[in-house]
């Protein structure tokens, strides 16, 4: 088997560096889980949450509803119902932009420091 060295070793994420990641508070998270099903991180025997990948997925695809899209948590909950593979199309467009952003603002300043 080949070294890939794009692939993550990390297995399993804390819910603080997935609350820093959002940049929201821990007590958001924990709202959401109760909120939204498809959110479900591990629990270890002292109740530690313990996120995988897919497990951020689904809390990106809720936060871009929430807090980028500005939904309410009922139309929230409707669109995933109704149509999660729209609203994680969606999710996924909407962070290529962001980094498209990233990208393009850290060139911009690049350029003004010439």
């Amino acid at each position: 088997m080949a070294y890939n060295p794009n692939k993550d070793l990390k297995k399993f994420y804390g819910i603080a560096e997935v609350a820093e990641q959002f940049n929201v508070a821990e007590s958001l998270l924990r709202f959401w889980e109760k909120e939204f099903p498809n959110i479900k991180p591990r629990k270890s025997g002292r109740g530690v949450r313990m996120y995988t990948k897919e497990d951020i997925e689904e809390v990106r695809l809720v936060y871009n509803l929430l807090k980028v899209r500005g939904m309410k948590i009922a139309a929230a909950k409707q669109v995933l119902s109704k149509n999660k593979k729209a609203a994680n199309d969606t999710s996924e467009i909407i962070n290529r932009l962001q980094s498209i952003k990233t990208e393009l603002l850290e060139i911009s300043r690049e350029l003004k420091e010439l």
